[in-house]
């Protein structure tokens, strides 16, 4: 498979301790591969999974990631240290100005998702999406409209993009705003189909969620009803403390509770959230795609996650069928699967959050940031160990 080298970055001189960045564009053939999913530890899933186990698997997905981590010791606001990124997603990654149908949803909105008031009106989402921290939703937002300026990728003579965020301020100096507009173009620019990197990558990078390191997941589900539809979701998970962490049905969190492991509980206070991207070649209109977006609340639910009143859960979907639907012709044709087929559709998008999320904690790798703060990765061997205790392990 080829490999794909990141863009070069230019580096603001004003940056203090921009020179010491580390910059990783994840390459999705080669960074992807070498981390361990959730199947990898014996962890059993309901469902049949795609080729990549991914959104991509959605035909026409591609997902780009800009991670950016310089620094350490005590924090310097504007100096770092830096534990930050930026993810983008392209619903049609070859024709970006098509827009898909779209709906979206929000479990608890204390949390960020731009541009849903018209993906809600038109039930058309345009263009990328992107998921990145707490305070650099703005830029983001900015920079993908002078993204498609630049590319004429735009449908209408505006632009209302959809970004969404989570807090990284545990580890991140988030109030550095180190994300900037050329870190978003890399991540299109270099978004590929394929294999997705997960863990501490892109926006996902200084995420943690049910008291570990966590951070972009994804997973997916295919052959569903008579269709063969594909349903791919990708997460960035943030939510939740280590007391709720379930897996297959165990109350894992729980269980490492007692050995008073490391993590950043007492900081977050169990607050925190989660962004969940859903992604269908089913064709659904924009109310089916809602309904979907709501399912994603149940895969949350599975892993223990209960939407706190500091939590900002929000939930989007689309489906890549229809294409062409939003042109300029007076009428258009579309295809809708019938509200009597769309079960499956729901029950796969349940399937593939679950899976996502616990992809997320698999892959993340223990992180040491601002002030020393450290969230430490869901140890592996510890988690067989309470699987296999009861009887959860597959094969």
């Amino acid at each position: 498979m080829t490999t794909h080298m990141p863009s070069p970055i230019r580096l603001r001189p004003h940056r203090a301790g921009w020179l010491s960045l580390i910059f990783l564009l994840t390459a999705q053939s080669t960074f992807a591969q070498d981390k361990p999913r959730a199947r990898d530890l014996g962890i059993p899933f309901e469902g049949t999974p795609g080729p990549f186990n991914a959104i991509t698997d959605v035909a026409g997905v591609s997902v780009g990631h800009t991670t950016l981590i310089s620094g350490e010791g005590p924090l310097r606001i504007g100096e770092g240290p830096v534990r930050t990124g930026v993810t983008a997603i392209l619903p049609r990654g070859d024709d970006p100005a098509d827009p898909v149908f779209g709906g979206w949803f929000a479990l608890n909105g204390n949390g960020e998702m731009t541009g849903t008031t018209w993906v809600e009106e038109s039930g058309f989402l345009e263009g990328p999406i992107a998921i990145t921290n707490t305070h650099s939703v703005g830029i983001v937002r900015d920079a993908i409209i002078a993204w498609q300026v630049e590319r004429g990728a735009a449908f209408q003579p505006w632009s209302l993009p959809v970004v969404a965020e989570t807090y990284d301020g545990f580890l991140n100096d988030i109030n550095g705003f180190h994300v900037e507009a050329e870190h978003l173009f890399a991540a299109l620019d270099n978004a590929r189909s394929g294999p997705v990197a997960e863990g501490n990558v892109g926006g996902g990078t200084a995420m943690t969620c049910l008291g570990f390191k966590c951070g972009i997941g994804t997973s997916s589900r295919t052959g569903l009803g008579a269709g063969g539809y594909t349903v791919g979701v990708l997460v960035q998970a943030n939510f939740g403390g280590r007391s709720q962490l379930t897996i297959a049905g165990v109350p894992v969190g729980r269980e490492m509770a007692r050995e008073r492991r490391p993590g950043p509980d007492q900081e977050l206070g169990g607050r925190g959230s989660i962004i969940i991207v859903v992604a269908t070649d089913a064709p659904l209109l924009p109310h089916q795609l809602k309904r979907i977006a709501r399912r994603a609340s149940l895969g949350v639910a599975r892993t223990g996650g209960t939407a706190g009143n500091g939590s900002g859960d929000i939930f989007v979907a689309f489906s890549t069928a229809n294409a062409g639907s939003a042109g300029a012709r007076p009428t258009s044709d579309i295809r809708m699967l019938s509200n009597s087929r769309i079960s499956p559709l729901f029950e796969a998008t349940v399937q593939a959050v679950e899976e996502a999320i616990i992809n997320a904690l698999v892959a993340a790798e223990t992180m040491v940031g601002r002030d020393g703060n450290r969230a430490e990765a869901l140890p592996h061997e510890r988690l067989r160990e309470i699987l296999e205790r009861f009887n959860r392990l597959a094969g």
